[in-house]
């Protein structure tokens, strides 16, 4: 299974230090791909572990203040970058057209993009969980290559339950999964919101999970040992 830790914005210097060390402890037949702060990118050497992004830049190198361009990333030997990240739609206001420029500059470079979409809590009681994953879906993939709709990789994370504790139910969960492999069958794909060491034996029985983006639970060490330690 291929398991993606998104620290999001946290982990200080002396913090993020301990908790490498930590990490570089764990042995797993899963595929670990650690996404830290940008700021903490640069002390990621871990041998066990693949290297990741929270984000990249539509930009390239230049007069970009504060931007992180894809080929800075791939010159840190970063292999994957999450993009359209739910946080970043809402509070950055990132639409679907600039997260297809993300992808695409993310190709150019050879670092695998992943996906993420889901439907907020509204968008779910009004009935449009389909509607809203595949507007997400077909715009990230209408010119990529066969090759890269396989190397791509998808985290449906419903943005009501990120945080919440709450998860859909295990045949909502195969109904969505299902939906999105018809769009993308080539592709992988990851279930993240408030996914933890306890909900992990009904969620590893779900044969479509590829794997799972992480979020709270990637910063506790030893609540991921256990969550590893149960997944099939």
């Amino acid at each position: 299974m291929i398991i993606a830790l998104n620290n999001k914005s946290n982990l200080e210097k002396k913090e993020f230090k301990s908790y490498k060390e930590n990490l570089e402890k764990i042995t797993t037949k899963h595929k670990l791909i650690l996404c830290p702060t940008f700021l903490n990118i640069g002390q990621c050497n871990l041998k066990n572990i693949f290297l990741g992004a929270q984000n990249v830049s539509l930009s390239e190198n230049g007069a970009f203040t504060g931007e992180i361009s894809a080929t800075q990333l791939k010159s840190y030997k970063v292999e994957y970058c999450i993009v359209g990240h739910s946080e970043r739609r809402e509070y950055q206001k990132e639409t679907n057209r600039e997260i297809k420029k993300k992808i695409e500059k993310l190709f150019l470079n050879n670092i695998t993009p992943i996906l993420c979409v889901g439907e907020t809590l509204k968008e779910r009681n009004e009935g449009k969980t389909e509607e809203i994953i595949k507007e997400e879906l077909l715009s990230a993939i209408e010119r990529l290559t066969e090759k890269q709709k396989k190397q791509l990789i998808i985290a449906y994370e419903p943005i009501w339950a990120i945080g919440t504790g709450k998860i859909p139910t295990p045949q909502e969960i195969i109904d969505i999964f299902t939906y999105i492999k018809k769009i993308s069958p080539e592709s992988s794909v990851l279930y993240g919101g408030s996914v933890n060491e306890k909900n992990i034996d009904s969620l590893k029985k779900i044969d479509l999970i590829d794997g799972f983006l992480l979020g709270g639970l990637s910063l506790n060490i030893d609540k991921l040992v256990i969550f590893l330690q149960k997944c099939k």
